[in-house]
């Protein structure tokens, strides 16, 4: 797809200045796998000196050096144990905050120390933001000095680096290229897209489009993309018609597509099959299925629309799914209208979407599928779970539905 450099600008004013701060540290986005970064290992970490580093900036404010402001470091530490202890999130954010408020430059190193050590979990994600963040605006070369000889995760060191990209980008950048190693994708820049894109989208694409195909650029399009979409439809789909990296744009569009749909699912639709490529072929039927919850007979009037192929055959998928949850007869009278339509993905589809409702009509559709192989599979799977699930309804339906010689080997030797 040609560059569309009018339109790239053009959705970059309509972006604006999002709000960052605010819903990342009270609640973040759903976290990577690694981000708990479990008790801290003890490990001395050298205080980083600004005047020293290749970063060209001090990387802290006029009171990241000076005494401590909350007494005894015992009772401080102390007080941020029953704060981490508390039940009531409420009171648990509030004081922490507070406790936040209270910490001098040289007590940050002590405080995340001893967090870390009382266990991280989900829930605590946030708070232990906070405390990251807080650092990071007091002294975030000290504070990315101890995330990388401290943690094993990449949370840390992104939620550091986005706090002080909030208030000095190219700073911020300057470190992630400095500290970066080898020729693969920079794994230090998701945490600064994700600063920039609500404050200066335009920094914030050039990084990401000048990072090579892989995991850490994933990294920062997920991140990116949140703040995009509450710009509207319009301008999320014209930022990502106006990538020219053909691997970009269709994870752009696959991420896209999925949460637009919700909002607007006959816009998406239309969308998708204006840009045929592999977000087209994998999120049609997500798309459809979104639509026929919001408006059944829309969708079944432009799936009746579309030409015979692929994509009609995924649309159809997205209305079986989404019918079969609620009315598994009404799923299969939808196919048994669309036959030709009809492939093995929709009939796997089916099966699993209507087993809870009804198993005895899902069962009796797998013999649509073509593939030996698949088909055997699925009855197996789905006889062994209707036989713990209600073994006196299975065998009455096996008793009078005759199935392959290797399915019912199979039962016979899971039953004896």
């Amino acid at each position: 797809m040609k560059p569309k450099s009018l339109t790239l600008a053009a959705a970059l004013v309509l972006i604006g200045a999002g709000s960052f701060m605010a819903g990342r540290i009270s609640s973040p986005q759903t976290p990577p796998a690694d981000a708990p970064e479990g008790p801290a290992v003890t490990k001395s970490t050298r205080s980083a000196n600004p005047s020293a580093g290749a970063e060209g900036t001090s990387g802290k404010s006029d009171r990241s050096r000076g005494p401590s402001r909350a007494g005894d470091p015992a009772d401080r530490l102390t007080r941020l144990e029953s704060i981490v202890r508390g039940e009531d999130p409420l009171d648990r954010n509030r004081a922490l905050l507070a406790f936040i408020d209270s910490l001098g430059p040289g007590d940050f190193l002590t405080a995340v120390e001893h967090f870390r050590s009382l266990g991280i979990t989900e829930s605590r994600l946030g708070e232990y933001a906070m405390l990251l963040s807080a650092w990071a605006k007091t002294d975030p070369l000290a504070a990315l000095d101890y995330a990388s000889a401290n943690t094993r995760g990449r949370f840390a060191t992104h939620t550091i680096l986005a706090t002080w990209a909030a208030s000095d980008p190219e700073a911020a950048i300057r470190w992630a290229e400095t500290h970066h190693e080898g020729d693969g994708a920079n794994p230090h820049l998701a945490g600064i897209i994700r600063s920039l894109a609500g404050t200066d989208p335009a920094r914030a694409t050039q990084l990401l489009t000048g990072m090579p195909r892989s995991q850490e650029r994933a990294e920062a399009l997920d991140a990116f993309l949140p703040h995009l979409l509450v710009q509207g439809g319009e301008a999320t789909r014209a930022w990502i018609e106006s990538l020219t990296d053909d691997a970009l744009r269709n994870g752009a569009m696959m991420r896209a597509a999925e949460k637009l749909a919700a909002s607007d699912p006959a816009g998406t639709a239309a969308w998708l099959l204006a840009n045929p490529g592999e977000a087209t072929q994998r999120r049609m039927d997500d798309v459809y299925s979104a639509w026929a919850r919001k408006d059944e007979q829309a969708a079944l009037s432009s799936l009746t629309a579309l030409p015979a192929g692929e994509n009609r055959s995924n649309a159809l998928r997205g209305l079986v799914t989404s019918i079969a949850t609620k009315d598994p007869s009404a799923a299969v009278s939808m196919m048994d209208r669309f036959p030709n339509d009809v492939n093995d993905r929709t009939v796997q589809q089916f099966v699993w979407h209507s087993f809870g409702n009804d198993p005895s009509v899902a069962v009796s559709q797998i013999a649509r599928i073509a593939d030996e192989g698949q088909r055997n599979r699925m009855y197996g799977r789905a006889l062994e779970a209707w036989l713990d699930r209600d073994p006196a309804s299975a065998n009455a339906w096996m008793r009078t539905n005759p199935l392959p010689p290797a399915v019912q080997e199979r039962l016979n030797r899971t039953q004896n």
